[in-house]
């Protein structure tokens, strides 16, 4: 299923290596005004090709508006989106059609798809899908900013090297808009050395490395959410899985809460400004799976990239024997600092799904 959401529906279409990728947003009510400027903003923030921590594959990631915004203003119409592959060496990926890199998708969906999956370049399991998610949660975020509720992330860690965390009760709105337009969002500027030189090191030994990206919404009115299946997390846990990479998501303290006392993980409750609130966010927000009127407070994490050119051992599957593979092609060292906008991008469409427009 290449579809999100219930009340905003998200679906996602195209292959890395085909004319093109796109996109269609479902029930977004007219009357909207979007700045494209500021989408192009999110796109450039994800796009590759910017400097050695990511793919030199460069792709302009233009956004072709086909319906559903008009002279900026939303028109009621499904949105669509459709983005050119213009950069493309399907050559690069003819060793993989008999030979699974470890680590990716390609031995599964050869079983699921029986061996007809688009193998070049990942195919509908590459990262490349991102980039019209992080069109559609740009319009989100545009939607959700009108609400008085904001999204912003950083690179939380690279390898071992981390950032500062969210100061989890007070993200100053100044803090979010500086994080979301830049192509290396850190909270700690002095850090983004000492990650890029952990990301070198691993391309030059021809490996990749992962990290953690940490996101906050704000602005969250209480009581959004509900028990059990309905929760928060689990909305917004969905949508980040649909991240190609992540293999876990916190919130809050997170595991950490597994080796407190209640004593010291339950968020004491205090009345500011005539509002309750509470004196730390150990839950991340949310209670019950409703929101507390906190900010909500997440962590993504990510994988090494699995493409590498380093031999590792494989199959092939025509002779049935055990071989070696050395990935061919242009990928991420880390896609940790381009995955920072799509995590923003998909806790945006989730947010949306849940609040009444």
């Amino acid at each position: 299923m290449s579809t999100y959401g219930d009340k905003i529906k998200l679906t996602v279409f195209g292959e890395s290596h085909g004319d093109g990728i796109g996109c269609v947003l479902d029930n977004i009510p007219a009357g909207i005004c979007i700045d494209m400027d500021k989408v192009l903003t999110q796109m450039a923030r994800r796009a590759p090709g910017k400097d050695k921590t990511s793919t030199p594959r460069l792709e302009k990631d233009f956004p072709i508006v086909k319906s559903g915004i008009l002279d900026g203003v939303t028109t009621g119409a499904p949105i669509s989106c459709f983005i050119e592959n213009t950069n493309t060496r399907s050559g690069d990926y003819s060793n993989l059609l008999d030979k699974p890199r470890p680590g990716h998708a390609d031995y599964t969906a050869y079983i699921k798809y029986d061996g007809k999956n688009d193998i070049r370049g990942g195919g509908h399991f590459s990262g490349r899908l991102t980039a019209p998610i992080v069109f559609a949660g740009a319009v989100a975020r545009q939607i959700l900013e009108q609400k008085g509720i904001k999204i912003a992330a950083h690179i939380a860690s690279i390898g071992g090297v981390s950032d500062e965390r969210f100061n989890p009760v007070d993200i100053p709105d100044e803090l979010i808009e500086r994080l979301n337009t830049e192509t290396f969002a850190l909270i700690d500027k002095d850090k983004e050395a000492a990650m890029r030189d952990v990301i070198e090191k691993a391309r030059m030994d021809l490996d990749s490395v992962g990290g953690v990206v940490e996101c906050a919404v704000t602005g969250v009115p209480v009581g959004i959410g509900g028990p059990l299946f309905d929760g928060i997390e689990g909305k917004i846990s969905q949508a980040v899985f649909g991240i190609p990479a992540v293999k876990g998501v916190e919130f809050g303290s997170g595991f950490a809460c597994a080796e407190a006392r209640g004593s010291e993980n339950n968020d004491s409750f205090v009345f500011e400004d005539g509002k309750v609130k509470t004196a730390t966010n150990n839950c991340g927000g949310i209670l019950g799976g409703i929101s507390d009127g906190m900010p909500i407070i997440f962590r993504a994490a990510f994988k090494p990239t699995p493409s590498i050119a380093k031999e590792q051992k494989t199959v092939n599957l025509t002779t049935g024997e055990n071989t070696t593979l050395s990935v061919k092609g242009r990928h991420d060292p880390c896609i940790v600092p381009r995955a920072v906008s799509v995590v923003e991008a998909v806790a945006a469409l989730a947010v949306l799904d849940m609040v009444t427009l």
